[in-house]
């Protein structure tokens, strides 16, 4: 297996998909702890999905080519994104509505799209499905200027977003920019969920992006922690899933999330304080306890 191993990683494309796979990974993981602890994980799963129209959009405008598919996809989950912030403060919807009715609509219109003569279908079906292993090197610049962008910022504004993440109010109150920082966040978790979209596709770029932080949330209080130990958990698991596909000759978006996942289901059973773990622990306690006897009535 060792051999098999060695032998694939000769070829430049895998060595090429291993390197992207870290940094998905890695990206996604420290950005997953400000999509878990806002719970916006509905939120970010609906612009996954709003990242195909922006392909589509792209194609049909420029030809299907990396700049393209980079370029719709951004202005279509920035308008989605935007528009909906944007709806909900100044009308009565809450963004959850306001969502609900855009990205219907962006999908739509990629279908009519789609299903013009001469569409690009199964030109698209990477990706829809992803398949990390076709990424060039153009796709690997992309991700690394989206790292150079996002990960730095975070770390130079770390206590301010601490503070919003937490209590916007209080953020406020003492004097930081929560509405600008509200929007950075937005166009941020636009720019992170576009680097997973061609090694795992639109369908499952979620899991890159939540998985990391719900199973640090489980183990881990501090937020410092949360952030760079969500990296290299996202990097660990990216790059396990990506070898166990070049192992397996199976899809490797599909045993990416997989890999995820199962990790997801581990942590959730051995936590001690909000897993399965503990209620384990406390039905045993409560097994083994002795009986508590009723106190005697009171004497006059």
């Amino acid at each position: 297996m060792i051999d098999t191993l060695q032998d694939a990683l000769q070829h430049g494309f895998n060595q090429r998909a291993l390197l992207a796979a870290a940094l998905i990974g890695f990206i996604n993981g420290c950005f997953s702890g400000f999509v878990v602890i806002r719970r916006s994980a509905l939120f970010a799963g609906t612009l996954c999905h709003v990242l195909f129209p922006g392909v589509v959009v792209g194609a049909a405008l420029f030809g299907l080519t990396a700049a393209s598919a980079f370029g719709g996809s951004l202005v279509a989950c920035l308008v989605v994104s935007l528009g909906t912030v944007w709806i909900a403060r100044l009308g009565r919807l809450d963004k959850g509505t306001a969502l609900g009715v855009l990205y219907p609509l962006s999908f739509a219109a990629a279908l009519l799209i789609i299903a013009k003569p001469g569409g690009n279908g199964v030109d698209l079906e990477h990706y829809l499905l992803g398949y990390i292993l076709t990424l060039s090197d153009t796709d690997l610049w992309f991700i690394i200027g989206i790292g150079i962008i996002v990960l730095p910022t975070l770390v130079l504004l770390q206590r301010p977003l601490q503070l919003f993440m937490f209590d916007p109010d209080v953020a406020q109150s003492l004097g930081v920019p929560v509405r600008g920082l509200n929007v950075l966040l937005v166009i941020f978790l636009v720019l992170v969920t576009i680097t997973s979209f061609q090694a795992v596709g639109t369908i499952l770029a979620l899991g890159l992006l939540v998985t990391p932080g719900a199973i640090l949330l489980l183990h881990v209080e501090s937020p410092r922690l949360l952030f760079w130990l969500g990296g290299l958990l996202g990097a660990t698991l990216a790059t396990t899933g990506l070898l166990i596909a070049i192992l397996t000759n199976l899809h490797p978006g599909a045993l990416i999330v997989i890999v995820f996942g199962l990790a997801f289901l581990i942590a959730f059973a051995l936590s001690p304080r909000y897993g399965l773990l503990r209620l384990v622990l406390r039905r045993h306690e409560a097994a083994h306890s002795p009986p508590v006897s009723p106190s005697p009535p009171a004497t006059k």
